[in-house]
């Protein structure tokens, strides 16, 4: 019984996966346009291998042991594909969720957002609005003022300090 549970549910996703993929609901990566664009290798050229797999095939670092998590210190924040400023260390908290977090971008036009359905429910993916490089999700479950929890991957950041 456990089997027929296991492949009835495994082919109510499949079946989700294909709906939602044809109602278009899945990430436009490579549809939208961006002021910076680049080749795949251009991008390779310039990002290190974590930072592409991050920054453009929308992956995610580990938790905990990665660059930003516990910085402390004042500064910026930057895309580590285009330099555009993202995120402030004014609005970075630690959410104790092992990735940098912050409770709003420095500008609400530095960051863009879609619905992304890789994992079969709904989460709103942030990436930057000039190359489109993908930083992480938000999440409804931040702190005041804005409730907001951008979790962000610290290898699709560089920081500079104040």
């Amino acid at each position: 019984m456990q089997r027929r549970h296991f492949l009835s549910t495994l082919g109510l996703l499949a079946g989700v996966g294909l709906v939602v993929g044809r109602l278009g609901l899945t990430p436009v990566s490579g549809k939208e346009k961006f002021e910076i664009e680049k080749t795949e290798k251009e991008w390779r050229a310039i990002l290190t291998p974590e930072q592409y797999y991050v920054l453009r095939e929308e992956g995610t670092e580990a938790p905990f042991r990665n660059r930003y998590n516990n910085n402390k210190a004042s500064g910026i924040y930057q895309c580590a594909g285009c330099a555009l400023a993202l995120f402030s260390s004014r609005s970075k908290y630690d959410s104790r969720t092992g990735w940098p977090s912050f409770w709003e971008p420095v500008t609400p036009a530095a960051v863009a957002t879609r619905t992304d359905w890789k994992l079969f429910l709904p989460r709103t993916e942030v990436h930057c609005s000039r190359c489109g490089g993908h930083q992480g999700h938000i999440f409804k479950d931040g702190p005041r003022p804005t409730g907001l929890r951008y979790c962000i991957n610290s290898a699709a950041l560089n920081f500079v300090p104040e």
